[in-house]
């Protein structure tokens, strides 16, 4: 199995949500070294909870400071831009860093419907996606548009011999059919619904999808929310950090991350509590070992080689280290890039 790596660049009390950033460059550095395979990172607007606004900026600067792992957005919110830009942005990325571009594009605002309109005020409805993707595609392949269409002689550059690769996100089965129609590999977001859906969502893309040249065979891929620390009684401590943050998101209020310390300070009503039950019954978290283990088993159920990781801590050096040792507990089952 390969091992993966998602960074909301999440904003954590406390400290400046430019400090974030800083730490999303130290971690891609400590995971390309632990072994992981890609680092992606993820686009959200006017958030209190993630400092990640342009994952095409800071994927340009953890591509210069390292070496040898994907680089990946999870990921661009097309709707916002113009397919134009997006294919112009990453071909600008993959000569930074050839054949190490993933491009993963997605349909979901990534904030409020103020925000998105702010974004673009002249954007079209969801139902562009599909047309989006087309033609994202043909310019950032360096085909170009076909004769007939209005934009055949404008080509995305800079053109070289290799070209991003591009990726589906979703967490439905839009994103899946979508994937299916233009042979592109697919990632789900299980860390959004927590599961629900994951394998409906795969299965249809699996049974829906048709073979490109670059992609014969379909690519699945799941993002998941897991943490590893040495005992069960830290891993425990350090979940209640994002326990208590996922009662705020789920009720609509997106905020810094709570310390473990502030989380365990915070008083529970009965239905809070519960809350956090039905959230540890289904959250990966524990030892290395046992987080390892349901992470084989999820990649087995849902019949997936990859999984990316979102690991959501307080500590920078506690989430190194979940990281690392998620990486030690898999030994030689890591699929290393080459």
């Amino acid at each position: 199995m390969r091992l993966s790596v998602l960074d909301q660049s999440t904003v954590v009390t406390g400290r400046t949500a430019a400090s974030s950033i800083q730490e999303s460059l130290a971690l891609a550095r400590a995971c390309e070294a632990a072994g992981y395979h890609r680092y992606w990172v993820a686009e959200h607007h006017n958030s209190s909870s993630q400092a990640g606004t342009a994952p095409e900026v800071l994927m340009a600067a953890i591509a210069a400071t390292t070496s040898r792992i994907r680089i990946g957005s999870a990921g661009v919110m097309l709707p916002h831009y113009s397919a134009l830009k997006v294919a112009e942005v990453f071909r600008v990325l993959e000569a930074i860093a050839p054949g190490r571009i993933d491009m993963g594009v997605g349909r979901a605002p990534g904030s409020d419907g103020r925000t998105a309109q702010a974004l673009n005020p002249h954007a079209g409805q969801g139902d562009q996606f599909p047309a989006q993707i087309r033609d994202l595609l043909a310019w950032v392949s360096g085909e170009g548009q076909p004769e007939g269409h209005p934009f055949h002689l404008v080509s995305a550059q800079p053109a070289g011999e290799t070209m991003p690769e591009p990726w589906i996100l979703g967490s439905s089965g839009y994103g899946a059919q979508v994937a299916a129609y233009f042979g592109l590999p697919y990632a789900f977001a299980h860390f959004i619904t927590d599961g629900e859906g994951a394998a409906e969502a795969i299965g249809l893309y699996r049974s829906q999808y048709r073979p490109s040249a670059r992609h014969p065979r379909p690519l699945p891929l799941v993002t998941v929310w897991a943490m590893a620390a040495e005992t069960e009684e830290e891993a425990e401590r350090q979940f209640m950090s994002r326990a208590v943050w996922r009662l705020g998101r789920d009720k609509g209020y997106y905020l810094p991350l709570p310390s473990p310390e502030e989380a365990s300070a915070r008083v529970l009503g009965d239905a809070d509590r519960a809350h956090i039950a039905r959230l540890r019954e289904r959250a990966i978290y524990g030892t290395p070992d046992v987080v390892a283990g349901r992470l084989r088993r999820l990649g087995a159920e849902l019949g997936v080689e990859e999984v990316a990781i979102l690991t959501t801590l307080h500590d920078p050096a506690a989430r190194v280290r979940s990281y690392r040792l998620i990486a030690e507990a898999f030994g030689s089952g890591l699929a290393i890039a080459a």
